[in-house]
This record gives C-alpha cells, structure tokens and sequence, in this order.
C-alpha cells in the first residue's frame, strides 16, 4: 500500500512499518456517511495487513474531525451502532493506533480518539463532547470512555456544559498523553515510532475504571436532581448524568447499552429536534441568497462609532473585545465624557468580577478613542451611526459620513426600525450602506440583523457576516420593512400584550403565563428592561412616517407611561416598580391600564384564560413571521428561528417561533387567529391571516420546510433586497390600511 488504497474522503497509505489512515472532508471533516463508510474500510484494510505495526489516524485540513453529520440524525432508521463498531474494531487492535489532533475534536471526533490507544494533541487543539447543544447525549461511548480517561467529574461537567479544553488542560486531564509542535503527520509519525520503538501496549480505556475519587456517595443523585431543576426543559442533561453514572459503576458493556438507549430517547425527543433545526437554521443563516461563493470581503482594519449612548458605545465594546480599533464620535464634550467613563465602569466591573483581567481592560480602553471630530473618521473602514431613532437626525448624519468616509468604507446604521432605504440614499453612497442592527445589549447579545438595501453591494453583506463571525455573533440578512425580522414581529406581540393589560390582565400575569411558555422575560419585563422610552419613541417615530394604524388604542400603554415619565428599570417605575433594583408589582400601573381601557372603550374582563393569553400574543407572532416570507424580508423560515432565540429570548428547546407553529399546528394557528377577529373585532386587520400560513394550513404542510420560489426561466431577477424598494403600499407596515369600524379593537 504505497499509494492511496482508493479515493474518498478516507485514505490509508503505508510509511514503513505504520499505515497512515488519514480523513480528508472539507471543512471540518464531518462524519457524513461516506466517511463512516470510508473508515470501516480502511480499518478492515489495516486489519488485513500483517505487514504493519501500527496505525496514525490524522486529518487533512485545519482540524480534526470536528464533529458528525447532524443532518444524519433526522434519517429514517439512524442508528449509532456501526459508528460504534468501528470503534471498538480500532480500540481491539493488538497493534498500537494513535490519533494526532490538531484544530477541534469534538463529538464524534473526540469519540474517534478516545477509540484509539494513545492521543497527541498539537498547541491550539481543543477537545469536548457539546452533544448536549444538540438535546443529545454523546452517541459514540464518549460518555462510556471520557470518565474512563479523565475521571467521572470532569467528564460530567465537560458533557453537561459542552465547553470544550485546550491541548494543555486535556492533557493534564489525561484525555491527551503527549503534546507536540509541527504538522499533525509528521508530528503523529514521531510520536508513533516512539511508541513502537518502547515497545508501549495498546491502552485500552473501556477495560480502565472511571475515576471518582474525592466524590461524595451522593454525587450522582445530587447531579441528576440538578439536572431535573435547573435543565428541566433539557432532559439530555438526566440522560448524561445517567450514562456517565453508569461509566463508574458498571462494566462497560453495561454502560454501552444504557448510552445506546439513552440516545435513541433523545434522538426523537422534541427538545432535540428544535435544537438540531437551530443548529442547521445557524449555518443556513450564513448562505446570503443571491451572493456568489467565494466573494471576498472588503477589509476592515478600524472602525468608527457615532453616537457615545448605550447602545454606541456597546457597539464599540463590541468592536473593541475582538480587537478593532474604535473611534468613538460625539456631538458634545459632556455625553463623550459620559460614555467613555460608562465603558471602563463595566470593563472595571468585569475585572473584579474575575471576567477580564486587568490588563485586558486596559487594552481594550486603549482600542476605544473618543473625539468629537467627525474628520478621525475618515481613515475607518467601517462606520456605524448609533444616534437616537430619530429619521431626520440620522439622515443629516448619514449624510455627513458619506461625504466624509474613504472611497470603499462600509456606512452602517444601527437602527432598529427606520427605513434603511432612506437612510441609504442620505448617504449618498447606497452600494456601501447597510442596516447592523446589534440587538441590546450590542456588547453581550448574540445577534446581529444584518439589512440589506436595494443598491447594497455583496461584498458589503460578505464583510457583514465575516465581521459578525468576527464578533462572535450571529448574523440574519433581511430585507427592508419596518423593524426588520425581530421589531416587526415583536410589534405583533406587544400589540396585543398592551391590549389584555387594557383589558384587566396584570402585568404580573401576563408575564408569567409567557414565562411559563418558555420565554426568558414577559413582554411587561422586557419593555421596563429595554426602556418604556425607547419602544414608545419607535412608535412615535413611524407614527411619523404614517405607518400606525388609525387606532387611538394602538400602543396606548406604552405612550402613555412615556409621557408619565415612567421609563421602566431605568426610572425606577414602568410597569412594574423598582425599589433597590427588584421588580415589583405596581398597583399604579395597573390603574394606568384601567384607566387606558375605559378611554378608549376596551370592555374590562374577567373570563381570560392563561391559553387565551398565550395565543393572542404567540399566533400573531407566527402569522408576522409567514408575512415576512411572502414580502422577501425573511429569506428562509430558520432565518427568523435564528432571529428570535439568539436575540429576543425566545426558547431554543421550542426551535423559534415558526418550528413551533409547525409542533402547534398550522391549521389551529389560523383558526385561533379567525376565532379572534371573531371574538375581539378586526376594524384594523390585526387578526388578517397571512395568505401562505392560510395555504399551508390547507395543505397540511409545515411553515418550517416552505423555500422561497425560484424565479421562471426569462424572468426578471429577484431584487437583492426583496420587499424593500419596490414593495405594495403599505406593505411592511403594522398596518396595512383602515376598515369601517366593527369592535373596540
């Protein structure tokens, strides 16, 4: 075997005395099916060769393999076993085999190596089992083998937090036996003959004990109590104290069986297909329809920040923890001042708190340099305006960048609701202008709603995603309508919030029927947390722009505990009360919303139910969602998943609003929504049905798997930014136009 024994993502060749198995699948070297496939094989044809003496198992590219095929999960008849089989083939040789890691290891790629007898790890590797991630258990006697390597303690906690460990604490693990510097092969061959020269014998961990030393007799049950309370809503979190139990306790075979069974109870569990959907949803997010491959993004060395308020100046710290000089702009010395010293009270903060070290607040200072110059910008590859949501303040200063900003900088606005089109065209650049909508906290939030205008340049989305990669962020690209994926659907929710508050629901009760839901925050927590100031001013604002519907009711609560100057945590009163930081129910604010409810004719009740609750304010939510698929402003379902659990609290074991329209049901969704305009009126077309969500309900098909259609042959190409420029009238708007009146609302 001089040569490659066939092609395919797994070859094995000889070097001597040692047969070189090595994994070639881009980019991570996933185990699809073929390379399952092409590692029995070339196992079988190592086993068949007397003539060698050892075995190096090693990856081609920047890793090893980084984990399985996840699409594989959802197939007919999945089945870990013969995965496990090859396994146990490799960790059975009486002829040593080592692994050389480099990159990651994790999952099945971790699982692989703990098969072999001895692991090498290059400097930068990292290892871990995140099948919890998945709603899943390690599926390969990653459970069985990892307590066996580095104790029953670490392992549990490796498998039930899914972090993974460098190459150094791996081997003071001893889930790695040697480190080494160089290329995995070569560094791997060394290791090998060295082995082989000591004449070193195969090790195998399923015939070593898994270490508890140190535990208490309780451990285990005390873990699994944990696991129940706090991961209810995750039962892999059981399901692997149960089987890492299992790995200090019983025989190994007896473990085998239980993680076998144990997995095929997640594999089919809800929770873990949500999660699984999410997953994919992610990389989905990062293919920008209509973007050619391989387009190279624009470079970006420095940014520049206009507007020190909360959320500029969290931009900028954003910008800063990944290593981008800054140049914070304002319009006075005193709000500059003001920002500037916010950002080291928190970097201070996360010092003392352990989470940065005190040189690392210094550095990241340094990265931040404040100026009320506008002129400092003009050397940034990247801009992004963070002023107040106010149309005309931004245009003036969009405007400004545009005349200001180098040939090839990107102008971004961070707004959250305006139109993104007129803020383009102030600019005068639209091919370089994007919406980077950094969803608050913009320093610590995972998303990043990336808007794309009608003149946007690709290159300018590509260096979009790279930089929200850059920022370790996730990114969703959308089209242009009023709000964008996340605001646009969350005026749905807080539509009818407000109403029920009108209507006698306390904020207390509504919040912790939506909490019992699955959602981190109620919506009556969640305006006092964001700022009542900062919702009723984007109210105000496309009230404006002649967006609001003609209804004097509409977000009455919100505009009204405004001008009350109840501004939520931040004054110490919203809808609830604040006395030391703590929210408590408010007896005022409850008057507010009777008061509310009169003046605007909303009959008082007593008949709501906690379903009722969760219906208005979760179905107008799904029917938003399957609007934004008709208009183009969501290119795919999962993208608006992706919206809403990485930025708006939004249960991720629930898989995001539209998979779990698909688990309620379509049809019921749309008849809740007609049993509503029945019930409440629907003068304003609140409760109109999406006409896809009305057809895929018919048709007994799910939101989730619905593609956008490709234009015919001979057809004018799809606009980069559908349902923006060129949209109907009205449409993106809450509100579409008025109805003669038929109800209070």
């Amino acid at each position: 075997m001089s040569h490659a024994a066939s092609m395919g993502p797994v070859t094995l060749v000889r070097h001597g005395r040692i047969g070189l198995l090595c994994i070639d699948h881009p980019p991570v070297n996933a185990l699809s099916v073929a390379t399952v496939a092409g590692l029995d094989a070339k196992v079988a044809a190592f086993e068949a060769d007397p003539a060698l003496d050892g075995l190096l198992i090693w990856c081609a590219g920047r890793t090893f393999v980084a984990g399985g095929d996840i699409a594989q999960f959802d197939a007919p008849g999945f089945d870990a076993a013969p995965y496990n089989r090859i396994l146990a083939r490799i960790e059975a040789s009486e002829r040593l085999v080592v692994a050389a890691l480099h990159g990651t290891a994790l999952g099945g790629g971790l699982e692989l190596a703990l098969a072999c007898h001895y692991r090498l790890a290059l400097p930068g590797a990292r290892v871990g089992l995140p099948e919890i991630r998945l709603g899943l258990l390690p599926g390969a006697l990653g459970s069985q083998r990892l307590p066996r390597a580095c104790g029953a303690a670490l392992a549990l906690d490796l498998m039930l937090s899914g972090r993974m460990l460098d190459a150094e604490a791996a081997l003071r693990a001893g889930i790695v036996d040697a480190l080494a510097t160089g290329e995995p092969l070569a560094a791997g061959l060394n290791y090998l003959e060295d082995l082989l020269d000591r004449r070193a014998p195969p090790r195998r961990l399923s015939a070593l004990p898994a270490s508890t030393a140190g535990l208490p007799a309780d451990f285990f049950s005390q873990a699994l109590l944990r696991a129940r309370q706090e991961q209810a809503r995750y039962p892999a979190a059981a399901a692997i104290v149960r089987a890492v139990e299992a790995a200090a306790t019983r025989p190994f075979a007896e473990g085998e069986a239980l993680e076998a069974a144990l997995l095929a109870s997640c594999v089919v569990s809800p929770e873990s297909r949500a999660l699984r959907h999410l997953f994919l949803a992610e990389r989905q997010a990062a293919r920008v329809p209509g973007v050619p491959a391989g387009l190279l993004p624009r470079v970006l060395h420095t940014a520049g920040v206009v507007g020190a308020g909360t959320m500029g100046r969290r931009i900028a710290m954003s910008l800063a923890d990944a290593g981008m000089p800054v140049t914070l702009v304002e319009a006075s010395g005193a709000a500059l001042a003001k920002g500037l010293a916010s950002v080291r009270a928190r970097y201070e903060a996360d010092a003392a708190a352990g989470r940065l070290r005190p040189e690392q607040v210094a550095r990241r200072m340094g990265l931040i340099a404040g100026t009320l110059d506008y002129e400092a910008l003009a050397g940034c590859e990247l801009v992004i305006e963070a002023v107040v949501e106010d149309m005309a303040l931004k245009q003036q200063v969009c405007g400004r960048l545009g005349r200001l900003c180098k040939p090839g900088a990107i102008i971004a606005t961070n707004t959250s609701t305006l139109d993104v089109e007129v803020l383009a065209e102030a600019s005068g650049r639209p091919a370089d202008f994007a919406g980077l909508h950094f969803r608050n906290p913009a320093n610590g939030g995972r998303l990043i709603e990336v808007v794309r205008g009608s003149a946007t340049a690709p290159d300018v989305l590509v260096t979009a995603m790279q930089l929200a990669r850059r920022l370790g962020k996730v990114a969703v690209v959308c089209g242009v309508c009023f709000g964008f994926i996340g605001n646009r659907m969350a005026e749905a929710y807080l539509r009818e919030s407000e109403f029920l508050l009108m209507e006698g629901v306390s904020p207390v009760r509504l919040d912790a029927v939506m909490e019992a839901c699955g959602m981190a925050m109620g919506p009556c927590r969640m305006l006092d947390v964001a700022g009542i100031d900062v919702s009723a001013k984007i109210v105000l604002e496309y009230g404006k722009a002649g967006g609001l519907p003609p209804d004097p009711a509409y977000r009455a609560v919100v505009r009204t505990l405004f001008r009350l100057g109840r501004l939520g945590c931040k004054s110490g009163a919203g809808l609830y009360r604040y006395p030391g930081g703590a929210a408590v129910a408010d007896p005022e604010a409850e008057r507010i919303c009777r008061a509310l409810g009169r003046a605007h004719g909303i009959a008082r009740r007593t008949d709501i139910s906690d379903a009722e609750i969760a219906e208005r304010l979760l179905y107008p939510l799904v029917n938003e969602a399957a609007k934004l698929l008709e208009e183009g402003v969501a290119s795919r379902p999962g993208d608006i998943d992706m919206v809403w659990t990485a930025g708006y609290g939004y249960p991720d074991y629930l898989g995001g609003p539209v998979w779990q329209a698909d688990s309620i049901g379509l049809a019921r969704i749309v008849a809740g929504l007609e049993r509503y305009a029945r019930l409440r009126g629907n003068p304003y077309d609140y409760w109109d049905v999406s006409p896809l969500l009305a057809t895929l309900a018919r048709g007994g098909q799910r939101l989730s798997d619905w593609v956008a259609p490709r234009p015919e042959a001979g057809a004018a190409p799809i606009p980069s930014a559908p349902g923006s420029a060129a949209r109907p009238a009205g449409q993106g708007r809450i509100h579409p136009g008025p109805k003669p009146p038929q109800s209070v609302h």
